[in-house]
């Protein structure tokens, strides 16, 4: 199910985002520190939005750290990269998870869910402002 792997995407994502605010270092910290918890509050709060819509569509929604890392393909994060490496493996995971989000839309589509539709919109706009804040982050004066 196309909702089970956006949330497992979506989970190791707010894990990895997590553990970049705690972990991240040097001139910027002040502010990727910032950056950081505003997405990954974002991303927590989508967790339970989107497990709450494959209940509501009659199927049980994945659990535990087994079941959510057999379904994404957000790799863990590393505690000792630069800020500029943690800035670029977030935008690079923000990018996969918009596709993860398009080929949803495209299923959700098909099925005639216009409410999964509605979620993936929100879900996909989300996930693009994240990339875009990390992409002007990273951009040079």
């Amino acid at each position: 199910m196309a909702l089970g792997k956006l949330l497992a995407d979506t989970h190791a994502l707010y894990l990895k985002t997590h553990g970049y605010h705690w972990n991240v270092r040097g001139p910027q910290f002040p502010a990727l520190h910032h950056l950081f918890e505003e997405q990954y509050k974002s991303l927590w709060a989508s967790l339970d939005e989107i497990a709450e819509r494959i209940r509501a569509l009659g199927a049980l929604a994945p659990q535990g750290y087994a079941s959510m890392a057999n379904l994404t393909g957000v790799k863990d994060g590393d505690p000792h990269w630069s800020a500029q490496e943690m800035l670029r493996d977030l935008l690079s995971d923000h990018e996969q998870v918009c596709g993860t989000v398009k080929a949803a839309i495209q299923a959700a589509e098909a099925a005639g869910d216009a409410a999964t539709v509605d979620l993936l919109n929100d879900r996909l706009a989300a996930h693009e402002k994240h990339a875009w804040m990390l992409r002007a982050t990273l951009a040079p004066n």
